[in-house]
This record gives structure tokens, sequence and C-alpha cells, in this order.
């Protein structure tokens, strides 16, 4: 998975009819800087207002999800998301003239073609993804749908559908990465039974719907009048059903399209988590209903954890006197300037130590790293940390000088910001097990003000060399 973040290289625009409204519509697709997300604009309503692509602003699920903020609503987002997450498109702004988005050929599909042909580009910024922590469920019994996020480095989905229908029978659709995408998803189009159509007919709705942009499942028998009367309905001269059901005779595009349908949408109702994730999701029997109460579960345990590490932030101020100053912790460390990288200790027990380092823009290593961009190098983070994690070994030593700390293995590093001149490091260094045969292993984070920006495991072994 790109570790950057994506936009895109140009604008992309698309019209198309509202699968509800039945009205011609125009969606433009914009690049937008790093850390915007996706957003959509109203440009048909006066002041143009923004809707955030949040699961919290959900306000409609049935035949599509839609959005409402600032007194403004935007319907049958899922697809467009999807294609969005599906080619790694971090940021993006949504232009609509309209209510709903253009259902185009009820997949993917147009999009992903369209937006082939004006390009992606990497941003500077580093993506930032929500690692599912630990088994997150769902479950709704009274529809049947069962769903789990579990733990994985990267974004594997399956979905399992089962609707009590002899055409369709029970199907599974799977994806082992979002490259899978745009050949085995994007193309599958959206599904309904003709009893459902007989049913939004009625109550007015699905005014764009054809069968040029739905696959129609018909689950029981049909008289020569009733598929006149359909051709009329859906301005054909003729209609008929293949053996199998479908209504006209439409070719799917794969043996499993409505499964692969149903995964399509699910990757773009999780897009309203508001991160990209790191999962294996398993969904049995998913609708927007159950996505959408799927995303908000797995983004209230985001913010559970958000808020969490905001609790672990070591205090510090700059005033306060510290544990250790530069002339201990030289006594302490065999390194020296311009290797030395620990300022000061604040506070220290048999466990942890919270050190601080300052970044000034005055130190060799922005002369290369990199000119007119100067970035606080990856790895001196992480030496940074072992550093503070050696004077936490070695700062009950009487006489440190002769002992030697060596790196044995880094483990699960993680840059998520920049650090650059001017910020301030909070270290905070911990013993994961107890010291045994000089053998150290430590957990080791530091933050930017509030802001986590690097993490890793260390083991280091101590000998005395002298």
């Amino acid at each position: 998975m790109n570790p950057k973040q994506n936009t895109l290289a140009g604008k992309v625009t698309l019209s198309g009819i509202g699968l509800h409204t039945g009205k011609e519509t125009t969606l433009s697709l914009l690049p937008a800087e790093a850390n915007f997300g996706y957003k959509f604009k109203r440009v048909d309503l006066p002041g143009q207002p923004v809707i955030d692509a949040d699961c919290d602003l959900v306000v409609e699920t049935a035949r599509g999800t839609t959005l409402e903020q600032h007194g403004a609503r935007i319907a049958t987002v899922e697809h467009t998301l999807a294609t969005l997450v599906g080619l790694e498109i971090d940021n993006c702004l949504i232009e609509v003239d309209g209510p709903e988005c253009p259902i185009l050929d009820g997949s993917s599909r147009i999009i992903v073609e369209a937006i082939d042909k004006v390009g992606i580009v990497e941003q500077a910024e580093d993506r930032e993804y929500f690692e599912i922590p630990h088994n997150i469920h769902y479950n709704d019994a009274n529809n049947k749908v069962e769903m789990v996020a579990m733990p994985l480095d990267s974004y594997r989905l399956t979905v399992m559908v089962d609707y009590n229908s002899h055409i369709l029978g029970t199907q599974h659709a799977t994806i082992t990465g979002l490259k899978e995408f745009r050949k085995e998803i994007s193309p599958c189009r959206t599904f309904c039974f003709l009893h459902e159509i007989e049913a939004m007919v009625k109550a007015n709705l699905v005014k764009g719907g054809s069968l040029d942009n739905a696959i129609v499942i018909v689950d029981r028998p049909i008289e020569q009048q009733e598929l006149d009367n359909l051709a009329k309905l859906f301005n054909k001269e003729k209609i008929e059903v293949k053996s199998e059901g479908i209504l006209n005779n439409l070719d799917l595009r794969f043996q499993n399209e409505p499964a692969r349908h149903k995964l399509l949408d699910l990757i773009g109702d999780l897009a309203l988590v508001g991160k990209p994730l790191k999962a294996q999701i398993m969904a049995a029997r998913p609708g927007h209903a159950s996505n959408v109460a799927f995303a908000k579960k797995i983004k209230a345990e985001m913010k559970k954890i958000e808020r969490k590490a905001l609790t672990e932030v070591p205090y510090y101020n700059p005033s306060e006197k510290p544990l250790y100053d530069h002339r201990d912790i030289m006594r302490i460390l065999p390194h020296k300037h311009p290797f030395l990288l620990v300022d000061k200790v604040l506070r220290m027990d048999a466990t942890t130590v919270i050190a601080v380092k300052n970044i000034t823009a005055d130190q060799y290593f922005f002369q290369g790293h990199f000119p007119g961009d100067p970035i606080f190098p990856g790895v001196l983070l992480v030496e940074t940390m072992a550093q503070a994690g050696g004077i936490l070994i070695l700062g009950d030593k009487e006489d440190p000088e002769n002992y030697g700390t060596y790196f044995l293995k880094i483990e699960n590093a993680k840059f998520k910001e920049k650090v650059v001149p001017g910020d301030t490091l909070i270290l905070k260094l911990e013993l994961t097990e107890p010291v045994r045969r000089g053998i150290c292993q430590m957990r080791g984070r530091a933050w930017v003000g509030e802001k986590l920006v690097c993490e890793s495991e260390m083991m280091a072994q101590v000998v005395k060399i002298k």
C-alpha cells in the first residue's frame, strides 16, 4: 500500500442521470491539497455549501447513501467514494450541480476510466491509516447481517450475499488488495429484483433507473403483458428474460457480479470512516444501512484510540528544571557533538524515561536533508529515541562510561508526521520486558505537541566494555 498521499493530476468531469431524481447531473472531481480528504460541494446551491464525507453525516441509506451538512444534501455518494478509495486517491473535492451523483452505468468503471485519462499524482505527505487494533464486530440479527473488521497490514475485503433467490444463489466476492479494484470490482453494476422496481415505481422513486444502469433480477414467473408494460416503463421496444432470470438478456460482467457490486458499495461506505483502513473486512449480507452503522462503529474506535493517545502525551513545561541537563547526559552516554541527540531528561523511573530534543535549523544534516525543505531524518528519529532509552538503562550505573549499547533489532518503525526545524520532540521510552543478560526491549514514541510523529519497537544489548 502506497505510504504517500495521492490526488488527481487534473480535473475530471462526468455527466449523467441521477438514479432517484432522473435529472441530468454533472460531477467534477478536482485535485486537493494533502490532508484534505473527500468533500462534496453543491455548486448549484446558494453559497455552494460543502459536505464532508463523514459517516456521522449520513441521513438516508435507502437504495444509496445520502449525506447532509450545512442544510445541503448529496445522495448516491458510494460509487464515487469507492472509486477514490479503490484507486488510492486520498484528497479530492467533488463538485456536483444537483442533489445526487450520476448513476452512470451503475458501476464505477466510467469514473475509473475518466481518472485514468487525467492521471494521479503523489503528494509529499505520508498517508495516515487507521490500523484496526482488534476485531470489531457489527451484527443486525433482524436482517441477518454480520460484519467484522480484523487487524491486517493491508486492506482485504470479503462479501457474501444470500437473498434466498434461486437466480442469485449464495455468492462470494473477495479482493486481497486495492490493486485489484480497477479490473475486478469497478465494472460491477448495481442490481435489484423486479418486485423492488414495482414498489419503487409506485412510490415515484428511481426516476433515473433503467436497464442501462442496473441489473434487474426476475425471481418469479412473468407474463408477456407485464414484459410489455416494463418495456414502456424503461422506454424499450422489447424486453425479454434470460433463462437465468436477468431482465432484457443483459450479460453479466462476472458470474458473481452482484456480490462484487456489494463489495464496491462496502468500500465506498467505509470511506466515510475518514481515514484509509488497514484491515481485513468480512461482511455477510451487507447493505448501505449496515455499512454505515459499521463505519460508525469503526470511527468510534478510531476516535477512542486518538483520545487515548492524547492523554498519553507526556506533560512538558519548558521552565521546569530537568532531571538531567545536557552535561549530565554527556556523562551517561558515549555520544558527543554532533551526534548527541537528547537535550534533557524530564522524568525517569525504573521502566520509563521522558526526554526532550529541540530541532534547530543549524544542525549539520539539514544541509543535505533537504536543502530548501529541511526534514529531520527518520533514522535519526529512531536514534534519538534509542539514546533516550540508553539513558534509562545506563542512568543508574556508577560508571556508565564503561558500558556500550548496541542495536539488535528495530521493528514496527512508523513515521507519521514530518519533523522540521523549530519543533520540540517529546520522547517517551518504556521497557516492554525486564532487562535480562543485558538485553533491553523497549517501545519508543516521539511527539511534537499533541501529534505522534514516530514510534518504534527496539531491542539493544548493553555490554561492559572496560
